[in-house]
């Protein structure tokens, strides 16, 4: 693809004007779109299918070489490829420093059926009400680099498609099925597949390592302020508590189901 493309140099330009304003979760709940910063985030959405609609670029702001290879595979898709100018490109992107590339996609759709269970005690994350992005996007992470088998969001106060838990994620959001459900739906599913709930608690009797995680587990974590309500309290199976020594009496929600989540590898690996 040559260089000789035209370049968009009005934010007030119709595309862009669009493309803007799915930072607005209305707008994204009204049109099933979403947007998707970055090479690597790019890349990653691309290997796992996403339909991609409409590609925006700016090469002054490329940060390797690869880029020219992606925007060829997208083309080949039958994206649209749109180049803005730099100051255009800094209004549609949602990073101090962005590397030229912003995609609309559409909204994936995963449901319960999605949840493959690809090893004998399968392991899920349960994210109940989580407010913050970056934390959501962190869990998607750590969920991914822990190989757990999926994601479920509940009575979600965070949408999955918040530009900033795409970026947390590093695009993990799409390399790892997540689902949104009511804790009534996942209650019923987690018990129809006889997967043990694992709820972090400050009040539990026994650590985090005291108990076996070695069977299908799915590890629930609750909002930032409050940790999980009643309801997966009193329907968990178990519950653990995280060791603290100093003065902090939890951690980062992120960094919980990360020590949990690593603790599901540390036991089935027998160290």
């Amino acid at each position: 693809m040559g260089n000789m493309m035209e370049e968009i140099t009005s934010a007030q330009n119709p595309k862009i004007k669009r493309a803007v304003k799915l930072s607005d979760r209305k707008e994204r709940n009204e049109t099933g779109l979403f947007l998707i910063e970055g090479y690597r985030e790019l890349t990653r959405a691309v290997k796992g299918d996403v339909k991609i609609e409409t590609l925006f670029l700016c090469r002054s702001l490329f940060l390797g070489s690869n880029e020219e290879t992606l925007i060829i595979e997208l083309q080949r898709q039958g994206v649209s490829i749109v180049a803005c100018s730099e100051a255009v490109f800094r209004k549609l992107s949602y990073r101090d420093r962005p590397d030229g590339l912003v995609a609309i996609a559409h909204q994936m759709r995963h449901a319960f059926e999605d949840l493959k269970m690809t090893q004998a005690s399968p392991f899920f994350v349960v994210a109940e009400a989580i407010e913050k992005p970056g934390n959501l996007g962190t869990i998607l992470r750590s969920a991914d680099a822990a190989g757990a088998d999926g994601v479920i969001v509940c009575d979600r106060c965070t949408d999955i498609y918040n530009p900033n838990v795409v970026r947390a994620s590093v695009g993990t959001l799409f390399t790892i099925p997540v689902i949104e459900a009511t804790s009534d739906e996942v209650l019923r599913w987690l018990a129809s597949h006889s997967i043990q709930i694992v709820a972090s608690t400050p009040s539990a009797e026994k650590e985090f390592t005291q108990v076996d995680l070695t069977g299908g587990v799915a590890i629930a974590v609750g909002t930032e302020q409050l940790g999980l309500s009643s309801l997966w309290m009193e329907s968990a199976h178990l519950r653990v508590r995280i060791p603290m020594r100093g003065v902090a009496d939890s951690l980062n929600v992120a960094t919980a189901t990360t020590l949990l989540l690593y603790e599901v590898i540390r036991q089935r690996r027998g160290v």
